[in-house]
């Protein structure tokens, strides 16, 4: 079994949402990292002129690659990241090698037979 690691840069009101949507398109688990900044092509300002931080959380899952791409457009979609500018991106990366994933290969061997 081949997997892929999505890294989702979202921000953190919206994280439970992406967490749970991701979870339901078969995404087995996540780790959060909190307190993530990052900077689009413009920068969100007040209307003091005053930079405006919004705070990103980011999250990894590591997927089955035959669920990727559907995970990362659940994420894309649910984070609304095509509705506007800064409001976050997720890409995903191939897995060379993994341990530790013994427990998602079991759960995952039977909805990826029936997804093919």
């Amino acid at each position: 079994m081949r997997f892929k690691l999505i890294l989702a840069f979202v921000e953190d009101s919206k994280t439970d949402s992406v967490l749970d949507a991701a979870r339901n398109a078969g995404a087995t688990g996540a780790t959060v990292i909190n307190n993530a900044r990052g900077e689009g092509l413009n920068k969100k300002t007040t209307f003091f002129g005053l930079t405006l931080e919004v705070q990103k959380d980011v999250l990894l899952f590591v997927v089955e690659e035959h669920l990727s791409r559907h995970i990362l457009e659940t994420i894309s979609d649910v984070g609304e990241f095509d509705q506007e500018s800064g409001q976050g991106i997720a890409i995903q990366i191939d897995i060379e090698d993994a341990v530790g994933v013994a427990h998602q290969v079991e759960k995952l061997t039977k909805v990826v037979e029936d997804e093919l």
